[in-house]
């Protein structure tokens, strides 16, 4: 454990006009506020945040984020105020601790909704602050360190968020020493089977690792050394997480992993690095493909190095990493380096690369509403950009894996993605769906008119281009929306032999509309439009009973029937949240099933579509939040959903009669089936059954996959197996 002590001596060591009173005092008030408080582990809370100022000082920050550090939980976990925080440690300090505590005391409706909002806070809290994030990452570093101590659920559901969250940030921010030992450490607690296998592999590998590590070191050593270059060389073996991915996405033993052995050269200026990259191809051959320059061309995060990997004369292979003294400073510890910060200018600028996506995700993200969405995306965002692709006059636009011209287009300007119709890559015509690799020079064809399709945001990577095609893709739904509900409003009025023009003004709709959450007659149609209004609902508020009664109510009943019954909806099958007549249908495209967790979508004129949360396409449909709307199953229905099923076979007699018995056996209905035989002499089965709910699906899949010659047996969907064995 370390103490109060240390952390003097070492914060003296890099900063010796530092403050040390403050920490002192900061010590004292946090031990009197956690005195009598446990961790799960049985230890004094206090070792808490003692270990994380420790991991603030390892990082050489200011004596201010120290005390932040020491006083981290004080509001959080203990009766003192923000109030008193800032009485006796100043306002500097109150605010860091007010941006790390969480929304504890507000009452939200979902666990999301909670998560959602406290990395909102965070989020904002760093853009005036960063410091607030570099308290809070090493606040998760503790406590995945001492994470075995929770229940199994919790430290999943923490460990999971570390790897989606934490980890990625420390990444964007260049703090790659952080980075490593967060996902090193979600890995363990999210899959520890595989974590202690591939532990049992590494630690099998290691001595020959370690022999051939030394060996390379001293070759490259003297190398070096004859030629007048002054170099620091360390050596490691390739982190569990690292390999991990590298196996399960190559689909590769650990033999197979061919930068297993790494080095690292540390030299004293820019131009030694080029050198020493000759020097060490001449001690092995390098592979092709894998020489990658992030001087020139720096990451997002402002990591620099040179990478090389070399297959030595005895067939073994090494990955070797050469950057200077300062750009491995940077690359541990990425923005708690960075000069600004050791001035005393806590506020990062508008240039500074470091917290631009920052800037551009709360941009971007502001009118999220949906907490589930803006998880999503944070996700998605905060993932390093790995495609570097250029203008025709040389600008280089950074892009995730899997950008495409379109997201190229609105990185440059927001008009030429708006108004982009094609695009040139390497001088040859590609389509807008062509995924851009790295070194790719795009020109954008640009079209005179708007040419956004609501299509592009199932290909589209980036937020920006994401959020801006939602803006317009909205303007163009609200125009078709108000045009769908100008014509249902007069196809109403004819059917009660009304005038539009008559009774928008004797009934004087304009005055009602406050009562439906409207502003002007446009909101009005376009509810209607979208299907948030029913026509006939209004309608029956404004017209006398003895009028009402003249319409043609079953003509209208025998209508509704055949539209529901031509879009599949399930009588009663579902229940809309504050709705009760509003025409629900099940989307065809994931076909929910009872049982499973579905959500309703507004469509145009349509009614409610219900689709499966898992559906791909619920992440594009739901580009409005407001069109999204609580459904859920209504228990007492007992109508069938009929589910197609794929199963594969081995070829050999009596195959398929097993299948139907079995399926036969859980008193399910077979509905259709199909057969055929692939040239490999593999067997397919397509199976349509009528099913219950979902588990009743899993139970016939359960019983088909026991059977001797099923080599697998899933729900289609979309064409694809959704389960398999």
């Amino acid at each position: 454990m370390i103490r109060i002590d240390d952390l003097e001596d070492k914060v003296a060591a890099y900063a010796p006009n530092a403050d040390i009173d403050l920490l002192r005092r900061a010590y004292v008030f946090s031990a009197m506020e956690h005195k009598g408080q446990v961790r799960q582990s049985g230890e004094p809370y206090l070792i808490h945040p003692i270990e994380v100022a420790g991991i603030l000082v390892d990082l050489r920050l200011d004596v201010v984020t120290i005390t932040a550090g020491l006083l981290h939980d004080v509001v959080e976990d203990t009766l003192t105020s923000i109030e008193r925080v800032r009485e006796y440690f100043g306002e500097t300090v109150a605010h860091l601790v007010e941006g790390v505590t969480k929304l504890s005391t507000i009452p939200f409706s979902s666990q999301e909704e909670k998560q959602s909002e406290n990395f909102r806070k965070m989020l904002l809290a760093m853009v005036d602050d960063i410091r607030v994030i570099l308290i809070k990452l090493a606040d998760r570093l503790h406590n995945m360190r001492t994470l075995e101590f929770l229940p199994e659920e919790k430290r999943k559901r923490i460990a999971l968020e570390t790897m989606d969250i934490y980890a990625p940030i420390a990444n964007r921010l260049g703090m790659g020493k952080i980075r490593n030992e967060l996902e090193d450490l979600a890995f363990r607690h999210l899959d520890p089977a595989a974590y202690f296998q591939l532990e049992h592999l590494v630690e099998q590998r290691r001595k020959g690792a370690d022999e051939f590590a030394k060996e390379m070191v001293e070759r490259i050593s003297k190398i070096l050394e004859e030629n007048g270059i002054a170099a620091t060389i360390q050596s490691r073996i390739k982190r569990n997480y690292s390999i991990y991915l590298k196996m399960n996405k190559q689909k590769i033993s650990i033999e197979q992993v061919y930068d297993f052995v790494a080095l690292r050269i540390l030299t004293d200026g820019k131009e030694d690095c080029w050198k020493a990259v000759g020097y060490v191809h001449q001690i092995g051959r390098p592979v092709p493909g894998r020489f990658k320059d992030f001087i020139s061309i720096p990451k997002p995060n402002l990591y620099q190095s040179l990478h090389t990997s070399i297959v030595t004369e005895k067939g073994l292979t090494c990955e070797i990493q050469i950057r200077t003294h300062e750009m491995h400073r940077i690359a541990e510890q990425g923005i708690a380096a960075h000069w600004k910060y050791k001035e005393g200018k806590v506020a990062p600028g508008p240039e500074d690369q470091h917290v631009q996506w920052l800037r551009q995700l709360l941009e971007y993200h502001q009118e999220l509403k949906d907490p589930k969405e803006f998880l999503s995306i944070l996700k998605v965002d905060l993932y390093p950009d790995e495609v570097y692709a250029f203008t025709p006059k040389g600008q280089v636009i950074s892009l995730p894996r899997g950008a495409t011209p379109i997201d190229f287009a609105y990185a440059i300007h927001t008009e030429l993605g708006s108004h982009c119709t094609g695009a040139r890559v390497n001088g040859q015509l590609m389509p807008l769906r062509y995924k851009l690799k790295s070194g790719d020079i795009v020109e954008i064809i640009r079209a005179q008119e708007m040419n956004v399709g609501r299509d592009w945001l199932s290909v589209v990577k980036t937020s920006r281009a994401r959020n801006k095609i939602r803006h317009i893709v909205h303007l163009q739904e609200r125009t078709k929306s108000i045009e769908v509900g100008r014509k249902l409003w007069e196809k109403e009025c004819r059917k009660y032999k009304q005038n539009v023009k008559k009774i928008l003004v004797e009934e004087e709709i304009s005055k009602k509309l406050p009562d439906y959450g409207l502003i002007k007659m446009e909101d009005f149609y376009a509810a209607l439009g979208y299907g948030k209004l029913a026509a006939k609902n209004i309608m029956a508020q404004l017209l006398p009973e003895e009028v009402l009664a003249e319409g043609p109510v079953q003509k209208e009943s025998r209508i509704a029937n055949a539209v529901k019954k031509a879009l599949g909806l399930a009588e009663r099958a579902i229940k809309v949240k504050g709705a009760d007549d509003v025409l629900v249908y099940l989307a065809k495209c994931c076909g929910p099933i009872k049982g499973e967790k579905i959500v309703g979508y507004i469509t145009r004129g349509k009614g409610v579509a219900v689709h499966s949360e898992h559906c791909p396409n619920v992440t594009n449909l739901l580009y409005e939040a407001e069109r999204k709307i609580e459904v859920a199953w209504d228990t007492s229905s007992e109508e069938p959903h009929l589910v197609p099923v794929d199963l594969t076979v081995d070829d050999k007699p009596g195959i398929l009669a097993k299948v139907t018995t079995a399926v036969a056996d859980t008193q399910t209905n077979i509905k259709g089936a199909k057969v055929r035989i692939d040239p490999d002499g593999k067997g397919h089965i397509r199976l349509d059954l009528e099913v219950t709910d979902l588990k009743h699906l899993e139970k016939v899949l359960n019983k088909v996959r026991q059977i001797e010659g099923v080599q697998s047996a899933g729900r289609t969907w979309e064409g694809k197996k959704e389960a398999a064995r």
